[in-house]
């Protein structure tokens, strides 16, 4: 075949990753037909698979920990940067526990893997690893967020966190290569594509003035600091956006810099730069006002269609949960995550303007009254009971008021926090309890607000005009939470928590929780303020 020239479309660099040793067992070497043939039991799947979902709920990569450090340190980083780090940094400190996950979604399971041909199972592979998240949420404290559809419209919670989203190739060699991500929903919501036109490409200004919009669209409800992706091309929708996800967990990293007439794809190191500098000049880093609106950019380029030009946009969160792993004739391997992130935290806490405290335990005038007093992105400290409703709830709220039979009372006399936490370990109070994305609950808004109902709301990220209308016409307020510490929120602020209705609907129940100190901030008050709308 004259001419022919082939070489892999992700021509990928030594792998450096340390890895531990978990068993040189389940694993043996056999000859077939005069070659070595790397024969896997089932169990030995089914052993890291577990092994790597557990590690990946509670442990960072060092290197996420040492950005974090670096906002700690850096002078340019606002009080709200430093604040948002720190707390990230005590939340990693609890997480390493093993009994708290960092983050009370603990994601959808989704398994990567690289089998090669000298590489034999004998079993069903897609079952041995379902089998591994299966044992590792239904045994920890983990969430269950996987809905099982009945029909269009009707689904129920599995309960297992299952199914897993399971893609495995076939490669070359005698190694079984994986990455584990667990990715939840607030920044799964985040990936975006882009049908363009290779007119975005005719400079780099078009393509960073593109980027730069772009990037102001993710808002804050997918809990900064990101890692922001962008994907430029690729022979389908499909290869552009499993490329975001894979350059997210920087699976990526070792990629040329320089493309060829081959067509692999590559970084573009430069403009990763200055896209990470136009990040920093949003003025929405750290979620409410500063430099860290993203740790790090990463820019791939992919061949594509001359007909065909498609943009993917991505993020991982800062619940930043990826860990490789590998079989091969030496044994069983995983990861290396980081076990000891006391080390990461200053020895000195940054000094910061006081937060003003909040009684909850008043009647919700008196709260509303002393909240106006305040300008927003003022930090709070909330003491006092809350109630938690998202998604579910509120539609069983408004199934309640449409069959005119009123909203409960208990969203007139308390603060809404929108969240689901985690499963509660024994002895502790509370799971892992941090906030979801406010904007899925703004369609309520001026509805139960008419109503004097959800008058103060706490939640994380961006919210619509027709909240900030709302709260204006009204009287309500909206608070931010900081999204990412939810083992820290768990553990050190919540001091009660009790179902109160809706059991039925597992962690979409509706809750009614005792707080001390609870860290929020001032978003959209009673006069239209929106903290956001000079950013978005």
């Amino acid at each position: 075949m004259t001419g022919f020239i082939y070489e892999t479309m992700f021509p990928l660099g030594e792998d450096t990753t340390m890895y531990r040793l978990l068993t040189r067992e389940h694993v043996r070497i056999k000859t077939f037909e005069g070659n070595e043939v790397l024969m896997v039991e089932p169990q030995a799947l089914t052993l890291l698979a577990a092994k790597a979902f557990k590690d990946v709920a509670h442990l960072y990569r060092s290197a996420h920990l040492e950005k974090l450090k670096m906002v700690m340190e850096d002078p340019q980083s606002s009080d709200n940067d430093r604040y948002v780090a720190l707390e990230l940094l005590k939340n990693a400190v609890i997480a390493a526990g093993r009994v708290y996950p960092m983050c009370q979604d603990t994601g959808t399971a989704i398994v990567m893997a690289k089998k090669g041909q000298q590489v034999w199972t004998r079993t069903d592979d897609e079952k041995e690893l379902s089998k591994g998240v299966f044992k590792v949420y239904t045994e920890n404290y983990l969430r269950y967020s996987q809905n099982a559809p009945f029909t269009m419209y009707d689904e129920k919670n599995t309960r297992t966190n299952l199914p897993a989203q399971i893609d495995i190739a076939a490669v070359q060699g005698d190694a079984y290569r994986f990455l584990f991500i667990a990715k939840g929903g607030g920044s799964a919501n985040k990936t975006v594509l882009f049908q363009m036109a290779k007119t975005l490409l005719k400079s780099e200004e078009t393509l960073l003035n593109f980027m730069v919009e772009k990037m102001k669209g993710l808002g804050t409800s997918g809990c900064p600091p990101y890692y922001i992706v962008f994907v430029i091309g690729g022979t389908s929708a499909e290869l552009n956006l499993k490329t975001v996800k894979l350059a997210s967990a920087r699976y990526l990293d070792s990629l040329p810099t320089r493309g060829s007439a081959t067509a692999h794809a590559f970084r573009d190191i430069d403009l990763e730069k200055k896209v990470l500098v136009q990040s920093q000049k949003l003025g929405i880093g750290s979620q409410f006002g500063g430099k860290y609106f993203a740790l790090d950019v990463r820019v791939i380029r992919l061949p594509r269609h001359g007909a065909s030009c498609p943009i993917g946009l991505g993020v991982s969160c800062s619940a930043d949960r990826q860990i490789k792993g590998k079989i091969t004739k030496a044994g069983i391997f995983l990861e290396q995550l980081e076990e000891n992130p006391v080390q990461y935290l200053p020895k000195k806490e940054p000094e910061m303007k006081a937060a003003v405290h909040i009684d909850l335990n008043r009647p919700m005038d008196a709260i509303r009254a002393e909240l106006s007093r305040y300008p927003v992105a003022t930090r709070l400290s909330l003491t006092g009971k809350i109630i938690v409703a998202r998604d579910m709830a509120h539609a069983k709220f408004m199934e309640r008021f449409e069959a005119g039979k009123g909203l409960p009372d208990y969203l007139k006399d308390h603060i809404v926090y929108y969240a689901g936490p985690a499963k509660r370990p024994k002895r502790e109070v509370s799971g892992s309890f941090g906030p979801t994305t406010a904007l899925r609950m703004d369609p309520y808004v001026p509805i139960f607000q008419k109503e004097r109902a959800s008058m103060i709301m706490l939640a994380k990220g961006n919210r619509t005009r027709q909240v900030t209308n709302s709260c204006r016409i009204n009287g309500g307020f909206y608070l931010g939470s900081i999204g990412g510490p939810a083992a820290r929120i768990g553990k050190d602020f919540i001091t009660k928590v009790e179902i109160i209705e809706y059991e039925e609907l597992g962690m979409e129940a509706v809750y009614m929780i005792t707080v001390k100190d609870f860290p929020a901030f001032i978003l959209i008050d009673d006069k239209g303020n929106d903290f956001y709308s000079d950013f978005m």
